[in-house]
């Protein structure tokens, strides 16, 4: 596998190197963590997101007096 070589401004790097001390963890083996993490994120975002797209009609229609707060004229957030 290849090597990549990431920069850091020195207050960066001070912020990393924290971060990982703060998980016990090597430099290398944080950085690493932390791209799997971002990875799963995105997945679990991706699968929230079409969850409720596929629930959003029964939804609609059991509540069809409630209003998305991006289509309220006063845009107030919901409750």
């Amino acid at each position: 596998m290849p090597s990549l070589n990431v920069s850091f401004s020195d207050e960066e790097m001070e912020g990393v190197r924290a971060a990982a001390a703060a998980e016990g963890k090597s430099l290398k083996q944080y950085l690493h963590d932390l791209g799997v993490r971002e990875m799963h994120r995105k997945r679990f975002v991706a699968g929230a997101v079409a969850w409720a797209d596929r629930l959003r009609d029964e939804f609609d229609d059991a509540f069809p007096d409630e209003v998305p707060a991006s289509q309220r004229s006063d845009g107030a957030a919901a409750a």
